[in-house]
């Protein structure tokens, strides 16, 4: 069997970074005996969040702190690289204890012009789910815009473009996007909403490592006879690629563990591997070998 790893796979740069950030805070932790909790789960991998919990740290539900009070000074919490919303950062502050800012610099990019924007009257359009963690911490940064609406595809963008169009056709309005959303759904979003304000502005928010990322994995499918795409099943742009994959009609598996490999994938003369932006190494690694 041949195996080829997509040329961009496994931890992006925020995420590396969140990662490495915590893991030194939590040897710190350790040495001083204080407590360390990340604030949601710091990233979506349940093998990475496992080895944090070995290590002490402690994850906190997003809107409860009651873990944290009463704790003294030796506490600190960690925003996740997905990032929080101001009133939840302030509401975190409010408990005393220590923060550590983790979050994306490209996601904490799009929290400052979602800001600009808002206070300068903009209507805004956020391409994305509205549950997951990114874009409600986005919305958050929304509060002064007159009109904010989360759509995750074209449909939603058209529904939610015809309602604000009947309050307000002249309204100013700006798309910004999850960052590990699509281009493809990016551009078919931005589309729709044209057809009723077309001066809408289209702001620049994909990361240029979840581009590069879907590409590659393009580029493998076209050498490969099926792809193995790692990661955590909670994972957005895990979940993207898998999408991606199955569009070309090769066989395709999202896997989180090594058992989780399909069985007739050990019969594929050629195998890919991509890897979702929050996959550690070690997952890559231990798939790749039990292929061999």
């Amino acid at each position: 069997m041949t195996i080829i790893r997509a040329r961009v796979l496994g931890f992006c740069m925020g995420v590396r970074r969140a990662v490495e950030l915590t893991i030194e805070q939590a040897r710190k932790a350790a040495e001083e005996g204080s407590h360390l909790y990340t604030l949601g789960h710091l990233i979506h991998n349940p093998q990475v969040l496992a080895d944090l919990e070995k290590r002490g740290v402690i994850t906190l539900e997003q809107n409860s702190f009651e873990q944290i009070q009463d704790k003294g000074n030796n506490r600190r919490v960690i925003i996740r690289a997905h990032g929080i919303s101001p009133e939840t950062e302030n509401r975190l502050r409010g408990t005393g204890c220590g923060i550590i800012d983790a979050t994306c610099p490209n996601v904490k990019k799009n929290q400052l012009k979602t800001r600009e924007l808002s206070r300068a009257g903009y209507s805004l359009f956020l391409a994305g789910d509205h549950s997951h963690a990114e874009i409600e911490g986005i919305t958050g940064y929304a509060s002064s815009a007159p009109f904010c609406k989360a759509v995750i595809n074209a449909r939603q963008a058209r529904d939610a473009a015809c309602d604000l169009y009947q309050t307000n056709s002249n309204a100013k309005t700006a798309l910004i996007g999850q960052t590990t959303i699509s281009e493809e759904e990016y551009v078919n979003i931005g589309n729709e909403i044209k057809k009723y304000f077309p001066n809408l502005e289209i702001i620049n928010t994909i990361c240029a490592a979840t581009a590069e990322r879907q590409q590659a994995l393009r580029e493998l499918l076209t050498a490969t006879d099926a792809v193995i795409i790692a990661g955590g099943k909670e994972s957005a742009n895990t979940r993207r690629l898998l999408l991606i994959a199955q569009e070309s009609g090769k066989p395709c598996a999202m896997i989180e563990r090594v058992e989780e490999i399909p069985q007739n994938f050990y019969s594929f003369k050629t195998v890919g591997i991509s890897a979702g932006a929050s996959t550690p190494d070690s997952l890559i690694n231990e798939i790749e070998l039990a292929l061999k």
